[in-house]
């Protein structure tokens, strides 16, 4: 085992905050990982899992071991039924979560075109339970496996176990009990491709039904979020900063005689979806800044670090961004990313 001390996590973040993690290690199967943990729970090390690093903000050096998966293996297993074909996708954590997409779109399997261009590893998506323009991870999942860390030993989660919710899992609930190596999806043509999204709705309203691939699904679900979320390697982003918040229907009507144009979602007779970014974009807060962090130019629900700032930094503009939503709209926004 090759551990690292005082390893720059600058390049293993998305935002691109200068942290350091005390000890760092790459794993690449799960004997080794069991190894890594043993070690580390004799030596008293916390443990951190670090994966894609696009969903966190660095405000510290990190104590004890940082363990990112490497490992990045897709297997298809054919689970054909009758008037369907579907597939068993199983996935190693290390994975990155586009290449896997872009893997079943080349072999013709639906399923996962709407999750195209997500950042981050495929070990991450259950924890954020992942979801763009209609679907979400859970609609996909079938079961993952996971080391519970302070007793290392394994366990298989299905869908019920994971408690998944928007934006939300058991995981996320019990951050840093489990390591997640593994994730199952199935895929297939059992169900009807999701083109119901307003942008994708509006970007595919010219193509015939019979004409949808689940390849031009995920061009075009790329194009767009191209057009509105930058490039990390460009400008440090971590992508969707804020959850749309969901409220009831009551509230709801109430802002809507306030504000005749606010942008919503109905989630069922009693919740409604607001467009956080829209939310912030209404209050003129869309491509601000405060010193090196700020508000991306073409969406406000994308904050972003322009170089030489700290998560510190970033958490306190965030803060006056919610501070603003709340004393306009009476609306609390919550924070997507991990805070570290």
């Amino acid at each position: 085992m090759q551990f690292e001390s005082n390893k720059s996590l600058t390049q293993l973040n998305t935002l691109g905050f200068s942290q350091l993690a005390e000890h760092y290690i790459e794993v690449d199967s799960d004997d080794m990982l069991n190894e890594v943990i043993e070690h580390a729970n004799r030596q008293d090390w916390p443990v951190f899992i670090l994966g894609g690093g696009s969903n966190i903000v660095l405000t510290k050096d990190i104590p004890g071991l940082v363990i990112k998966l490497s490992s990045e293996t897709l297997a298809y297993e054919n689970r054909a039924e009758e008037n369907s074909w579907k597939f068993r996708l199983t996935a190693s954590a290390g994975t990155n979560w586009h290449r896997l997409v872009r893997d079943s779109m080349s072999r013709g399997i639906p399923g996962l075109e709407n999750l195209s261009l997500i950042p981050g590893s495929t070990g991450a998506a259950p924890i954020q339970n992942i979801g763009a323009y209609g679907v979400e991870l859970a609609d996909r999942f079938e079961s993952l496996r996971a080391l519970h860390l302070k007793t290392n030993e394994w366990h298989t989660f299905d869908l019920s176990a994971c408690e998944f919710g928007y934006r939300d899992s058991y995981f996320k609930r019990h951050s840093g009990e489990f390591c997640v190596t593994s994730v199952n999806l199935m895929i297939g043509n059992d169900k009807p491709f999701e083109t119901g999204y307003a942008s994708l709705k509006q970007a595919l309203e010219q193509v015939d039904a019979d004409q949808l691939t689940p390849v031009l699904i995920s061009d075009t679900v790329c194009k767009i979020r191209q057009s509105k979320l930058p490039d990390p390697a460009q400008l440090c982003n971590a992508g969707s900063f804020f959850h749309n918040p969901v409220v009831s229907q009551q509230v709801y009507e109430e802002l809507k005689l306030k504000t005749p144009n606010i942008v919503a979602y109905p989630q069922d007779e009693e919740r409604v979806k607001l467009a956080a970014g829209w939310l912030i974009d209404s209050i003129g807060l869309r491509g601000t800044r405060r010193g090196a962090v700020g508000v991306y130019d073409k969406q406000a629900l994308v904050m972003v670090h322009h170089g030489g700032g700290t998560g510190e930094q970033l958490l306190a503009y965030a803060d006056e961004i919610r501070a603003a939503v709340k004393d306009k709209y009476g609306v609390t926004l919550t924070m997507e990313p991990m805070i570290v």
